[in-house]
C-alpha cells in the first residue's frame, strides 16, 4: 500500500512584489486548462494541489500578531516528501523560478538546479497538525488503473446481451476477457486495503474513560471560564462581503469536485492551546484507526483534508478537497458530525456560541454557514489529478478489481454487476 502525504509551504513573499506575484498566479489559473496540468500530470504521484497568497487582511478575524505577505503551497502526493518536491522542480523548473523569485532569498540564477530548488522549497515546510485521506493506501497511478479497468468492463458488459445468463457466468466471462488483455496484468492480483483498527479504537476509548477525572473537569472550566465570555459569530449570510462571496462561487461547481481553503485566529492562551492540540491528537487518532473506508465522521465525499497549524500556534489553516457543492459539504459536516467541527473550531476566534467544547456551535446552521463562508479565502491556483472521480468511485473500483479474482456466489456476483 502505498503512503500519501501532505506538504504545505508557506514562504516569505518579496517586499513590492505582491502584485507581480498575484498576475502569476493569475496566469498559471488559465495555464491548468493547457500546458500547466499537463506537467501536473506528468509528475505522476500528485493527487491536488493549490496555491495562494497569504496576508493579513486574509484574516476575517483581528490577530494579535504582524502577518508577512506569504506564498502558500499545498500538496497531496504518494511517497515522501522530497521526491516529491524534487519531482516538482524537475518537470517544471520555470514555473517554480517565475513564481519564487517574488519571495525572499529564492537562489540566483546561476546557482539554480534541482538540489538547490528543492532545499529553498522545504525550507519553508510547515507541520501538520491533523491529515485525513478518503481513500487511505491508493496511490495515484492505482486509482487510474482502476477507472481504467471499470469503465472497460463496462463496455465490455453494454455491449453483449446477456439476457437469462445467470450472474456467475457473466462475472467468470468479464475476468476471462479482461484477463486477456495484457495491460490488465496488475488487475490479476488482489490490492489490500485498509480495516478499522479495533485494538486501536479500544486503547484510545481505554485511555478517555482512565483520564475522565481530568477531562471533565476541563470540560466544565472551558465552559464556565472560558467559553460564556467569548465573542462568538453571530452573523448571516447577507451580512458577508458580497465582492468576496462572489469571487469565491465564480471558482465553484466547475467540475464535479471543489475545494475549501479557511484561514482562522487561535484564541488565545494555553488552555486553547492545549485543548486543541488535544483534539488534533484525537482526530489524527480517529483518522488513523476508524475512518479508513472513504467516509470521514460518515461523510464520504472528502478526499483530502488537512489541518494546519503555524505563527507559533496562532493561526491555523484547514483545506480540503470534496465531491459535490459547498453548501451540501458543510450542511453534511453539520447534519453528521457537527460535534466533531465544532471540538475543534470552537477553539478559534468568533466561532459560533459553544457549550462544553462538543454542543452548539456547528450545530447553529445559519451562523455556522455565514462563519464558514467569511473564513474561506479565495484559492488562486487549484489542481485535481482526477476531477471526474468522486471517492465513491475510487472506493468502488477498488472493490470491482478485489472481487474480480475471487470466487463469487450468486448474489454477490450480482452485487458484482452492480458496480458499473
Amino acid at each position: 500500500m502505498t503512503n500519501q502525504n501532505p506538504l504545505t509551504l508557506l514562504t516569505p513573499v518579496r517586499e513590492g512584489s505582491f502584485f507581480k506575484l498575484n498576475e502569476i498566479l493569475e496566469k498559471f489559473k488559465v495555464g491548468l486548462h493547457s500546458n500547466l496540468n499537463e506537467k501536473f500530470n506528468q509528475l505522476g504521484t500528485l493527487h491536488y494541489a493549490r496555491w495562494f497568497i497569504l496576508q493579513e487582511n486574509s484574516f476575517r478575524d483581528k490577530t494579535t500578531l504582524p502577518v508577512p505577505v506569504r506564498l502558500v503551497f499545498s500538496s497531496n502526493f504518494d511517497g515522501d516528501e522530497t521526491t516529491h518536491a524534487e519531482g516538482l522542480v524537475s518537470i517544471f523548473p520555470e514555473y517554480f523560478d517565475e513564481l519564487y523569485e517574488c519571495c525572499e532569498g529564492y537562489p540566483e540564477a546561476p546557482s539554480r538546479n534541482t538540489e538547490s530548488r528543492k532545499n529553498y522549497l522545504l525550507k519553508w515546510k510547515v507541520k501538520t497538525a491533523a491529515f485525513y485521506v478518503g481513500a487511505p493506501g491508493r496511490s495515484l497511478k492505482q486509482i487510474q488503473q482502476e477507472d481504467q479497468l471499470k469503465r472497460f468492463i463496462r463496455n465490455f458488459v453494454n455491449s453483449n446481451n446477456w439476457h437469462g445468463i445467470p450472474a456467475v457466468q457473466i462475472k467468470n466471462a468479464v475476468k476471462e476477457e479482461v484477463y486477456k488483455h495484457p495491460e490488465f496484468e496488475w488487475a490479476k492480483k488482489p490490492e489490500p486495503v485498509k480495516s478499522t483498527n479495533l485494538g486501536g479504537m479500544i486503547l484510545m476509548i481505554c485511555i478517555i474513560i482512565l483520564l475522565l477525572p481530568i477531562i471533565i473537569p476541563w470540560l466544565l472550566a472551558l465552559h464556565f471560564f472560558y467559553e460564556r465570555k467569548d465573542k462568538n459569530c453571530y452573523d448571516k449570510r447577507s451580512q458577508l462581503d458580497d465582492n468576496l462571496v462572489k469571487r469565491l462561487e465564480e471558482d465553484e461547481d466547475l467540475i464535479n469536485q471543489n475545494q475549501f481553503t479557511q484561514v482562522l485566529v487561535v484564541k488565545r492562551g494555553k488552555v486553547r492551546l492545549l485543548t486543541i492540540q488535544g483534539q488534533m491528537l484525537f482526530a489524527r487518532t480517529l483518522i488513523k484507526n476508524l475512518f479508513v473506508k472513504g467516509k470521514l465522521m460518515g461523510i464520504p465525499t472528502i478526499h483530502f483534508a488537512r489541518w494546519v497549524l503555524f505563527d507559533n500556534n496562532k493561526h491555523m489553516m484547514f483545506f480540503s478537497n470534496f465531491d459535490g457543492s459547498w453548501n451540501q459539504y458543510l450542511c453534511d459536516f453539520i447534519d453528521k458530525s457537527g460535534w466533531g467541527l465544532t471540538g475543534i473550531f470552537s477553539n478559534t476566534v468568533n466561532f459560533p456560541k459553544t457549550n462544553f467544547l462538543f454542543t452548539g456551535g456547528a450545530y447553529d446552521e445559519e451562523h455556522f454557514l455565514a462563519w464558514s463562508r467569511g473564513t474561506q479565502i479565495l484559492t488562486q491556483v487549484w489542481y485535481s489529478a482526477y476531477h471526474d472521480l468522486s471517492i465513491k468511485n475510487i472506493v468502488n473500483n477498488t472493490l470491482i478489481r478485489n472481487e474480480l479474482s475471487k470466487d463469487l456466489s450468486e448474489e454477490q456476483a450480482q452485487l458484482f454487476l452492480k458496480r458499473f
